[in-house]
C-alpha cells in the first residue's frame, strides 16, 4: 500500500484552521476554493469537484475534536481506489501559527503519484486561503 504523507505550516492558529478542516460537508470549498469548485453532501459521502474535472466520493470516517484530526475514505465516482484512508490533522505551533499533516494511504500503489501531486497544489491553496482568512466565508 502506498503512503503518501504531506505537510505545511499555516499563519493562523490551531483552532481557527481546525473549525474549518473538521467541516466535513464544506470544508474542501473552503479552504482550497478555485482547486476545489463544489462540495456537497449525499447521503453519507460528499461529493467534492476539483477544477481539473476529478470527482471524488468521500465517505467521514471519524472526527476528533480533541486531536483536530479528520479521517475519510474514497469510496468511488473518478477516483476508483480499491482501497482508500485519508486523514488531516491541525498541530498548534509555539509561535501562534500551526501545522497541517494529510496523509493519504491508497491501492493500487500507481495512484500515488497523482494523489501527491493533487495534494501538493492544493496545500498550496489550502495555505493562502487559511492564512487569510478567506475561509471564513
Amino acid at each position: 500500500m502506498a503512503s503518501v504523507h504531506k505537510e505545511i505550516i499555516i499563519e493562523s492558529s490551531a483552532g481557527e484552521v481546525w473549525e474549518v478542516i473538521r467541516d466535513f460537508g464544506a470544508g474542501p470549498s473552503r479552504m482550497a476554493p478555485g482547486f476545489v469548485v463544489d462540495t456537497r453532501v449525499e447521503e453519507d459521502s460528499r461529493v467534492v469537484t476539483f477544477a481539473n474535472g476529478t470527482v471524488a466520493r468521500e465517505r467521514l470516517v471519524s472526527i476528533d475534536d480533541a486531536a483536530r484530526r479528520i479521517v475519510y475514505s474514497i469510496v468511488g465516482d473518478t477516483i476508483r481506489p480499491t482501497h482508500d484512508n485519508a486523514s488531516m490533522q491541525v498541530f498548534e505551533q509555539p509561535d501562534g501559527h500551526c501545522r497541517l499533516v494529510w496523509i493519504h494511504d491508497v491501492l493500487p500503489d500507481d495512484l500515488a503519484a497523482s494523489l501527491g501531486t493533487a495534494m501538493e497544489r492544493g496545500l498550496t491553496v489550502v495555505r493562502r486561503t487559511l492564512a487569510s482568512g478567506a475561509a471564513d466565508a
